[in-house]
């Protein structure tokens, strides 16, 4: 594995013609991916300024363009009509400035009549490499213009760590008041958000406080990636707890979950009615992001990155590393979010084959109606498993193992997660793409996201159990065009 230099990993993009022949070598590579967004070179992580504006979903990532390592983050930009097919539009916001002169971190999006204002964490390192935050603005017109502001909205707040980042940016009607939200760390190294608060989008920003979160006041050492939906008569505070152990994660440090709850913007407080659950029950999935400006109080869309900080992957010996997962349909049932495939994916079916033939095409859905105890193998070969899934009727729990993969990764993580059902297993859907596998379990109460890299011939599966199974094999839906 190579060896980044941190010159290597800070460099300055300068020209197209820099990465050119990266972009041609991984083209030709096994894993790329059919029907998920992922980055034309290097690394992709967090979604980021996800939003509807004027008949187009605007979709960015963190992108590194030298390769699988996390270094100087550029904002990439891709465009969509139906949250199906997208295209590359190429880089929006660049770190270029005094402010994010080592990287333009994650945020958020707001739409206004002919623009969309980007919020993102400049990540400023100084000549003895101490960081830096701000909070930085940047306009997007309608014109596909970029325009930075040239001064921060705000700069870090001394009572925390420099740990502050990931502007969520919040309009409240009721007190026609705009909020930015900021996963944050306080100087007892406990996990925390921080608001600011403003009359104006763009200006005029000052300090309101911390978000108080009672019996979460000591809940992982840093909260990443935090923001507050509102889905039917709840609120929905979603972040990435760090650094912290939850029972059924293995030995997972990093999560991604909500709590469901009531926000106070008066009192700056979030009252949970329930515990803290995980949004997804697999292994690879972080950092979320909900589109703004969809129409609809009644749900939300989710996308993610399909990984996890301070892990690896296969594809990082061939110079690329990440995908975001398939945006999902966010509602409330019983305080539990439920999250479904968006039903314009059904659009990417192109061929129904023979699921007796046991065959796994590259990039499939299956849908499975089942009662009773059910045990199916994917990528299985006569010497190997595969990955498990296996669902026991008597204690309504459904495990997902991938330690029956010939290439095993992140092992030290755990290779098995359970997950308990309130009812008995009836419904899977499933999306199998190169090197991915989302598992929604009994519409929408639990979801497993993977990542899995099958050698040429784990491509069987075999089902041990009573079910009623459709495949579709899918159509493409990524331009993966060299756009800079």
């Amino acid at each position: 594995m190579k060896e980044w230099t941190k010159e290597e990993r800070y460099r300055v993009l300068k020209s197209a013609d820099e990465i050119k022949p990266l972009y041609n070598r991984i083209q030709l590579t096994h894993y790329r991916q059919h029907f998920h967004i992922q980055p034309i070179t290097g690394l992709l992580n967090d979604p980021n300024g996800f939003v509807y504006h004027d008949g187009k979903w605007h979709l960015f990532y963190q992108w590194c363009p030298w390769g699988a390592v996390h270094g100087l983050k550029y904002w990439y930009q891709t465009e969509s009509k139906d949250l199906v097919h997208f295209e590359n539009k190429g880089v929006c916001i660049k770190p270029d400035c005094e402010y994010d002169n080592k990287g333009a971190y994650s945020g958020s999006a707001l739409v206004t009549e002919h623009s969309i204002y980007l919020y993102y964490t400049g990540n400023h390192r100084d000549e003895d490499w101490k960081r830096i935050p701000y909070t930085c603005l940047v306009n997007l017109r309608d014109d596909g213009s970029v325009h930075k502001y040239s001064k921060p909205l705000f700069g870090p707040n001394d009572n925390y760590t420099e740990h502050q980042r990931d502007p969520k940016i919040i309009y409240h009607k009721e007190t026609e008041t705009y909020y930015i939200i900021l996963g944050a760390q306080n100087k007892q190294k406990q996990g925390r958000i921080i608001l600011y608060k403003s009359k104006y989008f763009n200006r005029d920003w000052v300090f309101a406080g911390e978000l108080k979160v009672p019996g979460f006041e000591d809940f992982g050492d840093m909260w990443e990636c935090p923001s507050i939906e509102h889905i039917g008569d709840h609120d929905v505070l979603i972040f990435c707890p760090q650094h912290i152990k939850i029972k059924g994660r293995g030995d997972s440090i990093h999560h991604n979950g909500y709590l469901i709850g009531k926000m106070d913007y008066e009192t700056l407080t979030f009252t949970p009615i329930g515990d803290f659950h995980v949004l997804d029950f697999g292994f690879d999935s972080y950092a979320a992001e909900c589109a703004a400006n969809i129409g609809n109080n009644d749900k939300a869309i989710l996308v993610a990155w399909m990984g996890l900080p301070d892990a690896s992957y296969p594809t990082d010996e061939d110079e690329w590393s990440g995908c975001l997962t398939m945006p999902r349909e966010l509602t409330i049932r019983n305080r539990r979010l439920i999250q479904r495939p968006l039903d314009a994916l059904k659009s990417l079916r192109h061929q129904e084959i023979d699921p007796d033939e046991g065959i796994l095409p590259e990039a499939c859905e299956i849908e499975m109606h089942t009662s009773g105890n059910l045990e199916m193998h994917l990528f299985n070969t006569p010497q190997t498993d595969g990955i498990t899934i296996l669902y026991e009727d008597d204690t309504k729990s459904i495990t997902i193992d991938r330690s029956g993969m010939k290439k095993r990764f992140n092992k030290e993580q755990g290779e098995a997660r359970t997950r308990q059902l309130d009812h008995p297993l009836t419904h899977l859907r499933l999306f199998i793409d190169t090197s991915s596998l989302e598992v929604y379990v009994n519409d929408g109460d639990a979801l497993f996201t993977t990542r899995v890299f099958p050698e040429a011939e784990e491509h069987h599966f075999t089902l041990i159990g009573l079910a009623d199974m459709k495949i579709w094999t899918l159509e493409d839906a990524m331009k993966n065009d060299f756009i800079i």
